[in-house]
Parts: C-alpha cells; structure tokens; sequence
C-alpha cells in the first residue's frame, strides 16, 4: 500500500489521493478496502473543457472523478449535468488529504518517512452538493490539489444518460451560451391558427452573432428543459432528429417521418408520429417568431433554445405555453330549389365549406357533380346524418323526409391542392339538371384500329337522345400527367379551341346493351399523342364530360 505513493505520474495522482483517504486495511475491513479501490478503477476520469454524455442504468450509481492540473495552488471550477430524460440523483463530494505532502508529492521531493506519516493521516470525505430532479443544474465552486472530487449519478425510475460539462478556465468562452436575466419567453400575439413569441436576446447572440442562433421547440404534450431531453421524449415516440438543432443547415437525411422545411432563411423539421407531432425551427439571430399552422382551440407548449453551432451546446429559455382561439362557425350558405352552386374547397387548410336548404317537400335530390380532385361529402337531417361519403363523377342523393326538415351539407377537400364541386338541390319531380348517364364514363380506344394517322374511339350512350361532342387536343410525353391531373370536369366545350373540336353527334338506343357508339379520327400525325375527350349535353345544355382518354398514333405503318 506504501508504495503507492512512490513515482506516480500526475495522471494517476488521483488514485494516490483516493489511497491516501483510505487508511490501512485491517482484517475486518478488508472488503471494504478492496471495494472502494475496485470502484475507483472501474470509475471514469471527468475530462476539463469537454461536454461528456454519461449512460446510465437504473438503481446502479455511475462515478466520475477530477483533480486540478498541476501548478495551480487554488482554481474556481464549475460543474453543469443536464439530465436527458427523467429525474436523477447527483452529488459532488470531496476527499481531502494533506496539502504539504500532495504538494511534495508533485514536485518528487519527498521521503519515505513523510509517505508513512501521510499515510496514517486521517481523510475527510464529504458532501459539498446534492441534487435530485431533471433541471439543468450548475455548482460553483472552488478547487485545490488537496483534494480528489468524486462526481455520483443515480437514476431510479429506468435507464437513462445525462451530459456533464466540467471546466477550470474561467477565462476563455462559455461551452453554453448565456441566457438573459430575464429567460422567459413573452406570448405577444395569439390567433386562430398563430402565435407570437418574442424573448430577451441572449449575451452570446450579441458578443457572437455568426456563432449563435436561436431554435423553438413547438408540441401538444409539455415543456422541455433542454434540448437534450427534448431529442430523447421525441425518439422514444418513434421519431428520430438530426443531432441537434445546431446544425439545422447540415445536409441531414431525413427519417421517413420527418419533413423539413427551408423559408427566408428559417429551417422547419416536422417530426410526425402516432403520437402527435413536434415542430423545431430555427431561425438565426431573431428573437421575435410568429409560429404559423397550429390548429384552432389548441394548447401547445414552446421552447426555445439558444445553440452555440460551434460547440454544439445549447441552454435552454423557460418554457411557456398557449392556447389558439377557437375558430368561428363556419358561414352556412341557404341553397335554394334547382340552383347550382359552384364550392372551391381550400385543401390546404381543410374547412368543411356548409350550405343548408330547408325542404319544401317530403322527396327532395341533392346532385353533385365533381369538378377537380376529390370531396368528402356529409348530409345531416335535423342533426343526424343521412348521407357520408367521398364522391367521384356525378352523385344523386335521394332523400325522403318531412316538411321544413333541415338539411346540412358539409363539404371538405380530402387532398392537399384545392378541390371544387357543383351542388345542386332539387324537389324529386324537379326537371333534371344533368343528362342521364350511361353506366360508364370511360372512353375505349382499339388498339388493332390504330394507324398512323386515324384512331377509333368508343363511348357508351342511353336511351334518352342526347347530343355527343368529340375534342382532340396534341400533346407531348410529359404533358400527360398534368393534363390528367388538372383537368376541370365541369367545364364545357366553351373553354376548348376551336380547332380542337372533331365533331357533334346524336344517338340512343332503348336496348341498352347496343347503346354505344363508335368514331373514327382521321387526319392525325403519326407518332403523336392525342388527348381525347366527349362532352354529353341533356335537356337543360349542361353537360358532363366523359373520362379522357391520351392516345398515341402509330409511328411505323
């Protein structure tokens, strides 16, 4: 045992301090002996300068150690552990030991009689801090060689990892940027759909503007306090982040469930899971962010963080919270017999647009004809719902009821781009607004019949005479998508050139089974796309369009 004390090199000068402390073994005490040095020497030496991420398992205590470096007699240090997860137990104690003989010890002037002396000194091990909880906690604190510090960590609720940042220079930059005096954050503006934040600058922004930048947190659950336990609650949902916000302009991969966002400079990941959804957004050096998208009649909770890019550090505001207003009732427009509306629906926002009609009679029809994308359509009588789905083509409802029952009709886009729907409300022996339609709508083309310049279309009729017209219009490879897509079904010819109209024909058929009818286009390139499309006109001269149809010419014949 004497002889640990001889030669050592200042890296294990610690361990000659934690053999100084313990005072020759007897029998009885023996195990405990071994297993103080058998933890010392499975323990961790805390790095100075460095932000060390410590793991920890449940009920198992984790310890670090650290001593000053030699030549300085008395040094002030600082200490911040930032829990990642659930609340913790920390300690900080001291083992004190002779100032005199550790001071030889450095320098290698000592004798075997002073080492005998030292030996048999008593050591005083005590608790100089304690803490227990998840805020992110700093101890100030002052530092000899006469002392070994021993940092203890314990985790009781499950396992988890905290960081732990130990310096001595007192001199240089802060790992952490600095937080204001006042470190809350002000809700200066709240709407339907925003809120308004603005907070105190940070001393680091203002000393290092291209180094800092602030970063907001945005969720539904609560507030964080740190960035650290932030990335941790966010991946345990099945999410995963970049690093860190810090370095929210690296070129990151994104996870499937994330979507990022770059605006006038300012970086959007949203991170989506079953369990709700968590916005960070960093932008730069403002101190003031309206937060746009949130959801009416919502609580959520904000928290902004002031990163150091350089360093990767942050330090986090208090967090505050807010709730959106509640959106106003949706404006209900009365429908009126026979009238056609045409409703826009903004896909973006998802609104239901509502219109109401007061029944004039027991059978009333609702007709809606679709015009772009896709509608989801919900009618209530008297507040109980009759009718609930999403609609494609022309839809009837017919709906039997009482005098004066009110009906509602909600109407919502169920894509993202705007979507638009004719509607049109109408006793049951009302004259009907749009044709009778055959069973499909989908126009059939002959591959056998194709040539280089003619191909041969078919279309299905009914037993009512109609009027049929046939538009051809010339179309490149990648236009085909977007005319599919962008097509207005409840446009007529009169949006269509001139010179794409091909011609007009009547015909119906009481047999059904020979209602269709067929066309042959001549005078077409060869090679060549062709969209084509048939327009069905009924008694009232509005009419529905079939589906298009591309079809490309023979190129060899």
């Amino acid at each position: 045992l004497k002889m640990c004390w001889f030669y050592l090199p200042l890296h294990l000068l610690m361990a000659a301090c934690l053999c100084h402390s313990i005072k020759a073994p007897s029998t009885s005490s023996q195990q405990s002996f071994k297993t103080d040095l058998f933890n010392f020497y499975h323990s961790l030496i805390l790095a100075d300068g460095k932000e060390t991420t410590v793991h920890l398992l449940k009920d198992i205590p984790k310890r670090y150690y650290f001593v000053l470096e030699e030549g300085r007699a008395l040094a002030p240090f600082t200490i911040t552990v930032t829990p990642c997860d659930v609340p913790i137990e920390w300690s900080i104690l001291v083992h004190k030991a002779s100032a005199s003989f550790l001071g030889k010890e450095a320098r290698g002037d000592h004798d075997t009689q002073e080492v005998s002396k030292a030996q048999t000194a008593p050591s005083m091990v005590s608790t100089i801090f304690n803490y227990k909880g998840n805020s992110v906690e700093t101890y100030m604190g002052m530092s000899s060689h006469s002392a070994l510090y021993m940092l203890e960590f314990l985790s009781t609720e499950r396992d988890t990892h905290v960081t732990v940042y130990l310096t001595t220079d007192t001199t240089s930059g802060h790992l952490y940027p600095e937080l204001p005096i006042d470190p809350r954050i002000d809700v200066i503006g709240i709407g339907h759909t925003t809120v308004t934040l603005t907070w105190k600058h940070s001393p680091s922004v203002l000393q290092h503007r291209e180094n800092i930048q602030y970063c907001l947190l945005v969720n539904e659950k609560h507030n964080y306090k740190s960035l650290c336990a932030a990335e941790t609650a966010i991946r345990s949902s099945g999410m995963k982040l970049p690093p860190t916000l810090a370095l929210s302009l690296s070129p990151y991969l994104l996870e499937p469930q994330q979507v990022m966002i770059l605006s006038n400079s300012e970086l959007s990941i949203i991170n989506k899971a079953s369990s709700g959804e968590v916005r960070q957004i960093c932008m730069g050096t403002k101190n003031t962010y309206t937060v746009p998208n949130l959801s009416p009649s919502t609580q959520y909770y904000f928290d902004v963080f002031v990163v150091n890019l350089l360093t990767n550090a942050s330090a986090a505001y208090t967090g505050t919270f807010a709730r959106t207003l509640e959106e106003p009732e949706p404006k209900v427009v009365d429908l009126k017999d026979g009238k056609v509306i045409q409703v826009v629906l903004d896909g973006k926002k998802q609104k239901f647009y509502s219109l109401q009609y007061q029944a004039r009679h027991k059978k009333i029809q609702f007709t809606f004809q679709l015009c772009r994308g896709q509608v989801r359509v919900h009618i209530t009588k008297n507040g109980k719902t009759v009718a609930l789905e999403n609609i494609s083509g022309l839809r009837y409802f017919l709906l039997k009821g009482k005098l004066l029952d009110t009906y509602l009709v909600q109407l919502r886009s169920t894509e993202e781009s705007n979507s638009s729907v004719k509607v049109q409300v109408s006793p049951h022996f009302h004259k009907p607004l749009f044709p009778l339609l055959p069973e499909s709508l989908k126009i059939k083309s002959f591959s056998k019949l194709r040539t280089c310049n003619s191909v041969t279309i078919a279309w299905l009729g009914t037993q009512e005479e109609s009027k049929y017209c046939v538009y051809k219009k010339r179309i490149e490879e990648d236009q085909v998508w977007m005319e599919l897509q962008s097509v207005d079904r409840c446009s007529g010819p009169e949006s269509r050139h001139k010179s794409e109209k091909v011609l007009c024909k009547y015909f119906y058929d009481i047999n059904l089974q020979r209602a269709v009818t067929t066309e042959t286009i001549k005078g077409l390139d060869a090679g060549t796309l062709y969209l084509f499309d048939v327009y069905l006109f009924g008694p009232s001269g509005i009419p529905v369009r079939y589906h298009s149809k591309v079809v490309k010419t023979r190129k060899k014949c």
